[in-house]
């Protein structure tokens, strides 16, 4: 049998935003929410400004912060916790953007 042509009704078990300062509040207060309310499984948002990886499981009608994780921590995280990832490899060191202390 030929597969169906779309659309497909069908939600990803993992999200992950990355957060700027000017879009931050709408993907945690309106962004998030839709996630859950579409039965996303797991979403990651990362701060690239405060260096910060946070891991959330859906529960209910909600979000369960797993895990946080900062700066150089190396992480095995929900759903790929078969995975390390060092956050450092994230982050734009102070010399590349051209910022200074």
């Amino acid at each position: 049998m030929a597969p169906r042509k779309g659309p497909y009704n069908l939600s990803p078990d993992w999200v992950c935003e990355i957060l700027s300062p000017s879009t931050a509040g709408f993907d945690r207060v309106t962004k998030l929410p839709i996630y859950s309310h579409a039965e996303v499984g797991h979403a990651w948002v990362i701060d690239p400004v405060a260096r910060t990886l946070e891991v959330m499981r859906r529960y209910e009608e909600s979000w369960l912060i797993a895990a946080t994780y900062q700066n150089q921590d190396r992480v095995c995280a929900e759903p790929f916790e078969a995975l390390e990832i060092d956050l450092s490899l994230l982050w734009v060191a102070e010399e590349e953007s051209g910022s200074e202390k």
